[in-house]
């Protein structure tokens, strides 16, 4: 960031020169300096707990010029320069430099030593290009994994020279250089106590007091301030006081963005804030087409913070142009995208579709936090993308043992949920349980329990743990500090017994206990059946009504014995008449209809949903016959007659007609 804003004021520069680090070192002996710049460097880096921090190293007067997260990147069409290339001795003049071929170069240097090397070829350097160089060297750095300057780089003289006249001429330099150098010190989270950072800091406040310090210089200043004192300070109120008067018109996308960081530091106190996030969310629907993969990414993750859920024509119109993005976003980014889209429950078939391509082609490499995001996101909008499962489901028999527990529990889980198994199912299975049988204590109990439960519900049945999860000690480590075991996990623990009970005849194992036992599926809270539709379910009676001639000839919701809740019940006697469901005597047979709306179903599909598949599978094996009446054949049905006809022949497809 710091760099677009030298880039873009490098043409209000004075013909004011400042002398370089060269120039310094002939000031000032070398033990001199050195004795000097220790005393103001020793403190910066006490022992502190870093943060995540993402570099941008861009030229925004040149739009086709731009780096995202720090890498280098060149000016499309033009040459990249080798770093062996001869540039300058030290006899050559800035006024000659071409600036654009200098950040170009200084974006080629991959090591501070490089940097270093380089400005110290030049005479007397620009405070701009200074401050770039200086934030150069702190993102190498930091980009290293380095927390702090190495010992090397605090007494390498150009880079003392340069702390020092930063220090001593803070109040002479540019807007832009000041605040890129402040930027590049917070980068590396520099101690309170530097004379250098003090400085620094102390001049920016007061430039924010005079004011007239442009948006680009604003928002910099912002976000350095909050790496540096956190988002309490009362310089950074007066800042954001400053963009709220600022047009929103004279803002640039990567502006836009930072507007949104700055306010999602800030994110306690986004009710003072909600009128101005407001107006910036309906401004920034003018700039979604603008934004690079990393901007996007960013701004999602920022509209999530700050709970913008009243801004969802804007993340409808960043899920739309997310799509041109897939392939370039990081492993990070993706996440973070989806991560937004789970939580504003947004889908986009679009989307989908490339997030297919995307996970089909690169799913061996892609991290296990974005294979288990991918997942994720599936699971909670119901979407059975058969080229995502089959390629996770790849990727786990071959890479099982860099997923954590955690990422185990969300990829296995949509399988279940959605009812799919996958083409390698018996590999993929055998890997999952040689996982669970050597690392079975690491996995917390309630995730133990989903990723069993979701294996039960597409008739993987995971006999060789029942014992163990039946017992009281896993009981007990279910419970942990609360009084009871949760609902949810209680009605997992009873589908999964009933399940050993109806499938797995076989298991001779432990129990569950009655006292574990819950005597419903169909809670409000934590299901594990889908409520039927009113109005489908309006539509179904009265043409059940017409059929059988009373509504005393079947029964609604019925709560089975075995936890079940059917939605339409008709008994039968053994000659095949229908009896009024207050009669128990003489029933011989009992029809179960499931009047399945489009949420028992995968998204925009005819497949039905895990919870559905193992309760109809239960009720036959129960003794039920099973009649599934799904929306999509009652919605081809075009008169009352036509709905008498279709459930005569669903209900009793050997009968010429009905008795009773």
């Amino acid at each position: 960031m710091a760099l677009i804003t030298l880039r873009r004021n490098l043409h209000h520069l004075s013909d004011f020169r400042i002398h370089g680090a060269l120039a310094a070192l002939k000031n000032h002996p070398v033990n001199h300096v050195l004795k000097m710049v220790k005393g103001h460097l020793c403190p910066w880096f006490p022992s502190l707990q870093p943060e995540p921090c993402r570099v941008r190293f861009h030229h925004a007067c040149c739009k086709k010029f731009h780096s995202e997260n720090g890498d280098a990147l060149h000016p499309l069409g033009e040459p990249v320069f080798s770093q062996a290339h001869d540039w300058a001795g030290p006899e050559q003049n800035p006024k000659s430099l071409d600036e654009q071929m200098f950040y170009r170069r200084l974006n080629d240097l991959d090591s501070s030593e490089d940097v270093l090397r380089f400005i110290g070829t030049l005479q007397p350097l620009p405070d701009s290009l200074a401050a770039g160089a200086l934030q150069r060297i702190c993102e190498v750095e930091k980009k290293g994994g380095n927390h702090k300057l190495p010992k090397g780089i605090l007494e390498n003289g150009v880079f003392q020279a340069l702390c020092v006249r930063f220090e001593q001429e803070s109040p002479s330099l540019s807007d832009t250089a000041l605040v890129t150098a402040l930027q590049a010190l917070s980068l590396l989270y520099v101690g309170p106590q530097s004379n250098l950072l003090l400085n620094l800091v102390a001049e920016s406040r007061h430039r924010v007091n005079r004011g007239g310090l442009e948006v680009r210089s604003l928002c910099i200043l912002g976000e350095s301030l909050i790496r540096l004192q956190g988002p309490g300070g009362e310089t950074l109120e007066l800042i954001i006081y400053q963009l709220q008067g600022e047009k929103l018109e004279t803002f640039a996308p990567e502006d836009i963005v930072a507007l949104y960081r700055i306010l999602q530091a800030c994110a306690e106190k986004v009710d003072r804030h909600q009128a101005f996030l407001n107006k910036i969310n309906t401004f920034s629907l003018s700039v979604v087409s603008n934004l690079s993969p990393a901007l996007m990414s960013q701004m999602l993750t920022a509209l999530v913070a700050l709970d913008q859920t009243q801004a969802l024509p804007l993340v409808i119109k960043l899920g739309k142009y997310a799509v041109r993005h897939i392939p370039h976003f990081t492993h990070e980014e993706l996440r973070k995208v989806l991560e937004a889209f789970i939580y504003f429950g947004h889908n986009d078939r679009f989307f989908t579709t490339a997030l297919e391509r995307h996970v089909a082609s690169l799913c061996l490499t892609l991290d296990p936090e974005v294979i288990s995001t991918v997942m994720e996101y599936c699971g909670r909008k119901q979407i059975l993308s058969k080229p995502i499962f089959d390629a996770v489901a790849e990727t786990f028999v071959g890479q099982s043992e860099k997923f954590s527990p955690r990422q185990v529990s969300e990829l296995i889980e949509p399988f279940g949920k959605l009812n799919y198994l996958p083409p390698n199912a018996s590999a993929f299975f055998r890997k999952l349980e040689n996982l669970l049988l050597t690392r079975f204590d690491y996995f917390p109990p309630k995730t133990l329990l989903k990723i069993l439960h979701s294996c039960s519900l597409i008739a993987c049945h995971p006999v060789n743990f029942m014992a163990k999860i039946f017992s009281p000690y896993f009981l007990q480590q279910l419970q942990g500090e609360e009084s009871s075991v949760d609902r949810l996990s209680l009605a997992q623990l009873t589908q999964l017994f009933l399940t050993s009970v109806l499938e797995c005849p076989f298991y001779k194992g432990r129990k569950l206990l009655p006292k574990y036992q819950v005597r419903s599926f169909l809670t409000p809270c934590c299901s594990l059946e889908t409520p039927v539709d009113f109005q489908l379910y309006k539509s179904v009676r009265i043409g059940l009504i017409d059929l059988l001639g009373a509504r005393t000839y079947f029964a609604s919701k019925v709560l089975t014995p075995y936890c079940y809740t059917i939605d339409v019940e008709i008994k039968l006697d053994e000659e095949g008449l229908v009896l009024p469901f207050t009669i128990d005597e003489d029933v011989h047979k009992r029809l179960a209809l499931c009047i399945d709306d489009p949420k028992r179903f995968s998204l925009n599909s005819r497949h039905l949903l895990g919870k559905e598949a193992i309760k109809q599978r239960h009720l036959r094996l129960l003794g039920y016959r099973v009649v599934q009446i799904p929306y999509y054949e009652i919605e081809m049905l075009k008169s009352r007659v036509e709905l008498v006809e279709y459930l005569q022949r669903k209900l009793f497809p050997h009968n010429v007609g009905v008795r009773w």
